[in-house]
């Protein structure tokens, strides 16, 4: 099963910019996705963007114009361009491969790694 290690994280205010990474630690191409997910206190995971293996993106509407998820299948990276940062985005973020994506039946099909904090200060 592939190993997922997130990285990039940390406090920033609002208005500012982090770079996500999430390495694999086998090929991510053979998935029909990948996708960040986040996780706020109290709150359930939600996806917030994903990337198919034909690079067609996705995001949550409370990102879109914001964040830009990208994929670089030699180094077996996903990243995560979050900009415009706002303390709502608050959260541990999570990387993870989807199966069935599209479809009624997709899921994370992944371990879950530890993720990486994301604290946006107003």
């Amino acid at each position: 099963q592939v190993q997922l290690v997130e990285s990039g994280g940390g406090l920033v205010q609002a208005g500012g910019s982090l770079r996500l990474a999430c390495a694999a630690s086998g090929s991510i191409f053979s998935f029909s996705a990948m996708a960040w997910y986040r996780q706020a206190p109290g709150k359930q995971r939600e996806k917030v963007a994903a990337i198919t293996r034909n690079d067609r993106t996705n995001y949550v509407d409370s990102v879109k114009g914001r964040f830009t998820i990208s994929r670089d299948n030699a180094k077996n990276t996903v990243y995560l361009q979050m900009n415009s940062l706002k303390p709502e985005d608050t959260a541990v973020y999570y990387c993870n491969a989807v199966a069935n994506y599209g479809t009624v039946v997709e899921r994370p099909s992944g371990s879950w790694g530890q993720g990486t904090q994301v604290t946006v200060s107003s």
